[in-house]
């Protein structure tokens, strides 16, 4: 199961796992649409493709919560 990371490690933005708009390595890196864009789909880590990170439904949060360990180092 994904952890849902909860923000974007380059610039911090919010990324609830129910809402559209992250995006991730095979890593689980996480960024946000923008930052996305502007690596170029391609993770600073480990290099690997960027891909639109699946939701996950409201009603299943409570028996599988996301992650709530930001990662963003700024």
């Amino acid at each position: 199961m994904l952890e849902m990371r909860p923000d974007c490690e380059r610039c911090g933005t919010d990324l609830p796992a129910h809402a559209h708009g992250a995006f991730i390595c095979s890593f689980e890196c996480t960024f946000c649409a923008e930052c996305a864009d502007e690596l170029d789909e391609r993770c600073p880590n480990c290099g690997g493709e960027l891909m639109d990170r699946p939701t996950r439904a409201k009603k299943h949060l409570a028996a599988h919560p996301a992650s709530t360990e930001r990662k963003h180092k700024g």
